[in-house]
């Protein structure tokens, strides 16, 4: 996104800090309902429809997603009403769509349309539209990730993620993001050993490997129990026992347990002004440390491919194409105290 001023973030702040805290819920409902082109022969938004004799119809379908956005509290902030504030509650809300449920993550959730092959959700908004609205309810940027001179995390204030979706049958579930993702175990683990134990050979042709230039034993993707035995029973070496062993640990399923920041991204101006918000790349919620993420883990996560810390948790993810909310929470002082 180019911005030749911050007219636009500006006003949209404007209208989130000061609409959305002096508009009462039921003048929220009143000014979402009201139509976008006037016509004289609109309906109320909560009237039943009509046929054109002017008989009332019985319908069971729902309101328009503004004016039951509006009717929560709610306040749209974009064209696509993808991004909602909820000024009372102090939170954010996201509309999404599951993207991806196999493979490897750089991000959890990506803007539509440029990295649904690395992020498990996808939001079609503008990413100056959540960075903003994240301002409005009392989120306090921080500081992207720096790799240079030396390596430092990136900071900003702490935000709870939750998804919310239903299931086919209309049960309704609510779970933090990382109970989404987990540890990449599809990947090579590798623990330095100075030399393989007097007497060990191991087959050419068998999962675990020595690299004598590097002094390194590796080990692909998760070991199972019958594979530990088997190891461990090759040699009587306590630190080649201690190896395997931090092989089977490391390789099992694991939850993910890091934190997210905002980070804030930042803007890259060209030499005639022009400014550009970095995160439009499509970086939003990010578990690859990125210099570019609005929110992203509070952990060293390398962006390499070969590095990548995380994938879907693909048993617990609902079907590819399912609609969800993302609920942003932001941890502010009061609500730690």
């Amino acid at each position: 996104m180019a911005f030749r001023s911050h007219w636009l973030f500006v006003c949209l702040l404007m209208a989130a800090c000061g609409q959305a805290d002096a508009v009462s819920p039921e003048e929220q409902f009143a000014q979402a309902s009201q139509p976008e082109t006037q016509n004289a022969t609109a309906q109320r938004a909560d009237a039943p429809p009509t046929n054109k004799a002017g008989d009332q119809q019985t319908s069971d379908r729902k309101p328009p997603d503004d004016v039951q956005a509006a009717a929560n509290g709610l306040v749209p902030l974009n064209p696509q009403k993808t991004v909602l504030l909820d000024a009372a509650r102090k939170r954010v809300f996201l509309k999404a769509t599951v993207v991806l449920r196999e493979g490897v993550l750089e991000m959890f959730a990506c803007l539509a349309g440029t990295k649904e092959h690395e992020s498990v959700v996808a939001v079609e908004t503008e990413a100056y539209v959540i960075h903003a609205a994240l301002l409005a309810v009392g989120a306090e940027p921080g500081q992207p990730v720096q790799f240079d001179p030396e390596y430092r995390p990136p900071q900003g204030q702490p935000i709870d993620i939750f998804v919310n979706w239903q299931d086919t049958d209309g049960r309704p579930y609510r779970v933090p993001a990382q109970y989404w993702m987990r540890h990449t175990t599809r990947r090579y683990y590798v623990e330095p050993l100075d030399a393989l134990p007097d007497g060990l050979t191991l087959p050419e042709d068998g999962e675990l490997r020595y690299d004598e230039k590097r002094q390194q034993l590796i080990w692909f993707g998760p070991m199972n129990e019958q594979q530990l035995d088997r190891l461990r029973f090759l040699s009587e070496n306590e630190e080649y026992r201690k190896t395997i062993q931090k092989f089977f640990d490391d390789s099992q399923t694991r939850q993910m347990e890091a934190d997210f920041v905002f980070a804030g991204s930042s803007f890259f101006e060209e030499e005639d002004g022009t400014k550009f918000y970095l995160a439009e790349s499509g970086n939003l919620i990010c578990v690859a440390n990125f210099s570019d993420a609005i929110i992203d883990v509070n952990v060293k996560s390398a962006s390499s491919n070969e590095a990548l810390m995380f994938e879907p948790y693909t048993e617990r993810i609902p079907p590819l194409g399912t609609k969800l909310t993302i609920e942003l929470v932001p941890r502010l002082e009061k609500d730690a105290k």
